[in-house]
């Protein structure tokens, strides 16, 4: 048996937590525990489920998984499920070590050599997402997202309208007809606004439109998919398959589970599983760190349904540290037209400079999202 002697948590900037787990035969493992703006509560959960592990076999990764999410009368949530996610990252990575071997071979091996990936792009005017647009191509990407647009009105002005529909057609006109768009309606929009805004982007044939609903209005989302012909996706607040189903149900294409809020490579494995039946694609929402996208490139290549892989390398949110900036070896995440190759390394196939992991530490963070509101005063979603 390999038995787990030491959990630790490491708060690391921008808005990032580590989880890092020692076996008694001095296997390391690393995960991702991030849950952004309440990084400090996970890091509380994990302490606590670090009971559970401790002294027990850390090969038995579904066991645990088991045990962690259901070993307590109250389940559930993304609290909970951010602490399980990075634990289980971890194990999976230790798994992968003790065999040699990479964690998308323990998984079945791989069904492709490469992942295409994508990048976020913002700017509040189109030259904005112009310009954004064109550095993510120079760096390499042949897709990137964008979001449709900021603080929006319950029912929207004809100027709101407008503003979303130019920016959109900015990136079109960009990225010509063989690159592609994603847009994100980050639950900001209610469902008359979705409805209307929907159509008028039609003709600059976006990816996806991501999350049109808040993720508690998922009985809506029905409603929004049989409005347009846009694939449609959703899913990083959602944090089981439990709350994948009436999605899938609802029509969506393309499903988005976070690695760090889902269960980990365990439970996304399995939503990517039930996504394959209603005949949807497995695109995992990443604006994090570099064990977050290394779990999602694992799964990805051993994930027949999976279509395009999320990461946050110079988003907007990286104040302070990057992706990057915490792996010894840069070169097996690097981009290679538009694609990141397939990760050779045992475990999740980066190595952490752990010296630098607990440097940051020292430092820590308190990354918190914003507050909107209406010009009324009112709350609006961000």
């Amino acid at each position: 048996m390999t038995l787990i002697s030491r959990i630790e948590t490491f708060l690391v900037a921008p808005r990032w937590l580590f989880v890092r787990i020692e076996t008694d035969s001095g296997i390391v493992g690393w995960g991702e525990a991030s849950c952004e703006g309440r990084s400090e509560t996970v890091r509380t959960a994990v302490e606590q489920l670090s009971e559970l592990l401790i002294g027990n076999d850390a090969l038995r990764i579904e066991d645990h998984w088991q045990v962690m999410t259901k070993g307590s009368f109250y389940r559930g949530g993304p609290i909970l499920a951010s602490a399980v996610s990075g634990l289980d990252q971890a194990l999976w990575d230790i798994a992968g070590k003790h065999f040699n071997t990479p964690v998308h071979q323990l998984l079945g091996g791989h069904v492709r050599d490469r992942i295409r990936m994508y990048g976020w792009v913002g700017g509040d005017e189109p030259n904005e997402v112009a310009d954004q647009i064109s550095a993510q191509l120079e760096a390499g990407l042949t897709a990137v997202k964008m979001n449709a647009s900021g603080r929006m009105s319950p029912i929207a002005s004809v100027a709101e309208l407008d503003g979303v529909v130019s920016r959109v057609a900015a990136a079109r006109e960009v990225l010509g007809e063989h690159r592609d768009v994603a847009v994100d309606f980050h639950g900001r929009f209610s469902l008359a606004n979705a409805r209307r805004v929907a159509p008028l982007l039609e003709p600059y044939r976006p990816f996806f439109l991501e999350e049109p609903v808040v993720p508690e209005n998922t009985h809506l989302l029905r409603e929004f998919t049989s409005s347009t012909t846009t694939p449609v996706s959703t899913g990083e607040r959602l944090y089981s398959r439990q709350e994948f189903l009436p999605a899938l149900q609802a029509g969506i294409a393309v499903a988005q589970p976070d690695l760090s809020h889902a269960g980990g490579i365990t439970e996304v494995r399995k939503i990517a599983s039930l996504a394959e039946i209603y005949e949807v694609q497995l695109a995992p929402h990443c604006p994090l760190g570099p064990l977050a996208l290394a779990a999602c490139l694992q799964v990805g290549f051993a994930t027949p349904n999976f279509l395009i892989q999320e990461q946050s390398i110079g988003i907007h949110y990286n104040q302070g540290a990057e992706v990057l900036d915490y792996v010894v070896d840069k070169s097996p995440l690097k981009f290679v037209d538009g694609h990141i190759e397939r990760l050779t390394g045992p475990g999740l196939g980066i190595e952490i400079d752990e010296a630098v992991v607990r440097a940051a530490d020292k430092r820590g963070h308190a990354w918190r999202g914003p507050v909107w509101r209406h010009p009324d005063g009112a709350f609006a979603e961000w």
